[in-house]
């Protein structure tokens, strides 16, 4: 039964989740322990001390950890750059492998812990008038009905499904865009990018054999990729410092 630490920063609320004693597919005995932050600006400061802070409360190191997760994206650039530099840092120094997940599928999870659904949609803002958005079935694992894309929200075209749930900030940020969609009527618009959801699909991830090297780890990005900021390399260098003490 693994343990994932997991990092989610893709989007204003920052998060982190430690997932103990999971086996894909099961939930009995899974103890998720997380700690979130808000205010885009403040990520690249809070998410390494969370992460100390579900250490210290599980009362382990990072070398006991399995595997670290992190939202891959879609999301802000800087909050996937975010997460994937810190992943790797602390990856790299504790020789840990890494599991790049997508934002989307971590949301598809929220809604069905929320909601049982097993077919999913999720639309996440991605600012300048588009959305970022995919489908999801869930057949004892997630299965990618339409893969993770970025359009108008008046592009987002499910395909039809029994019991289709839609949910994410897309249908509360363009509201006009998604009147009149029968998928959009009951969407739960209060689901969004979480690190415990991440811990949950990591679990999977890693038992299907998903898990990289820290070096091989990489952002989602469905726009133009740009480079680190000085501060996001200041973050990367410390999370490599951290990794290395454990």
């Amino acid at each position: 039964m693994p343990i994932i630490l997991a990092i989610e920063t893709s989007s204003e609320l920052a998060s982190c989740a430690l997932l103990i004693g999971d086996t894909p597919g099961k939930t009995a005995g899974r103890t998720v322990l997380s700690r979130e932050s808000g205010g885009v600006r403040t990520h690249s400061q809070s998410v390494l001390p969370m992460v100390q802070e579900l250490l210290a409360e599980a009362q382990i190191r990072l070398s006991d950890v399995d595997a670290i997760a992190f939202g891959a994206g879609p999301g802000s650039f800087t909050g996937v750059r975010t997460a994937c530099g810190v992943a790797q840092g602390l990856a790299f120094g504790a020789e840990l492998p890494v599991l790049p997940l997508v934002t989307l599928e971590a949301m598809a999870e929220a809604c069905r812990a929320k909601s049982g659904a097993l077919e999913v949609l999720a639309v996440l803002d991605a600012r300048m008038n588009e959305v970022y958005w995919a489908q999801y079935r869930f057949d004892g694992a997630w299965q990618v009905v339409v893969a993770p894309t970025l359009s108008g929200p008046e592009a987002v075209a499910p395909q039809p499904a029994a019991g289709l749930a839609a949910c994410g900030n897309g249908f509360s940020a363009y509201p006009d865009a998604f009147a009149g969609k029968g998928f959009a009527a009951a969407a739960d618009a209060g689901v969004n990018p979480h690190a415990r959801d991440l811990a949950a699909i990591g679990a999977a991830a890693l038992a299907a054999g998903q898990g990289v090297p820290a070096a091989q780890a990489q952002p989602l990005y469905l726009r133009n990729k740009v480079a680190y900021t000085s501060a996001e390399r200041q973050v990367i260098n410390a999370a490599k410092a951290e990794g290395s003490k454990a």
